[in-house]
């Protein structure tokens, strides 16, 4: 199996963390980049399987996918243990509504934030996302029960979040708290580690939980 990835690709991490918990044998390659042209030129064989033209890419045999949510399924089948999506079909549905709201809800405020730090309001529906969330970790651990593909997917979101200038605040204790556990998972502190020490490699200041698990 081998994945195609970037030093700051939120999606790439995505399916990068998920493999590392599934504890699944891969062979990570990152692919060229650089600030100042992104990812240009495109890797050929990113070219070749996504149309979209973006990592991450997975080839494992004759397979070849791309899209993070698609290769968490795929991971999700081939090796079921430690399960990352709950057993229960509404549970799972749930977790994967979740799955889905930090990629297409919230991150896409994160990314309007990237080109212009005061797009009108992105500061503001990232904070109602906080909130929902804060409301959605009350009395559990993790955001869909147990441990899952929806932690690991906002937890890079917000990674970018916090960065581009929409922090949790004091009236997320819960989603902080949260956060704090999913750095203390060896597979998020690898792969966000090795993130926060690219970002310092190129000048780049750190939130200071990212700067806690990247030392």
């Amino acid at each position: 199996m081998k994945l195609y990835s970037g030093p700051l690709s939120m999606f790439g991490a995505k399916a990068e963390i998920a493999a590392r918990e599934k504890g699944i044998d891969f062979e990570l390659e990152m692919v060229p980049f650089e600030m100042k042209v992104l990812y240009e030129p495109k890797h050929p064989e990113v070219l070749r399987i996504n149309p979209k033209r973006q990592v991450p890419v997975l080839i494992d045999g004759d397979l070849e996918l791309f899209d993070s949510t698609q290769i968490f399924e795929y991971l999700e089948s081939l090796k079921p243990e430690p399960a990352l999506w709950p057993a229960d079909p509404k549970a799972r549905a749930r977790a994967r509504l979740l799955e889905h709201k930090s990629d297409e809800v919230y991150f896409p405020h994160v990314v309007r934030l990237m080109s212009d730090p005061k797009a009108p309001g992105a500061h503001e529906a990232t904070a109602r996302f906080y909130d929902e969330m804060e409301h959605t970790l009350e009395g559990r651990e993790w955001l869909a029960g147990g441990y899952s593909y929806a932690d690991i997917a906002f937890y890079m979101a917000q990674l970018f979040g916090e960065r581009m200038g929409t922090p949790m605040t004091e009236a997320h204790p819960r989603l902080q708290a949260w956060r704090e556990r999913m750095g203390a998972r060896p597979p998020v502190r690898h792969v966000a580690g090795a993130m926060g020490r690219y970002l310092l490699s190129i000048g780049r200041k750190l939130p200071p939980f990212l700067a806690r698990i990247s030392a």
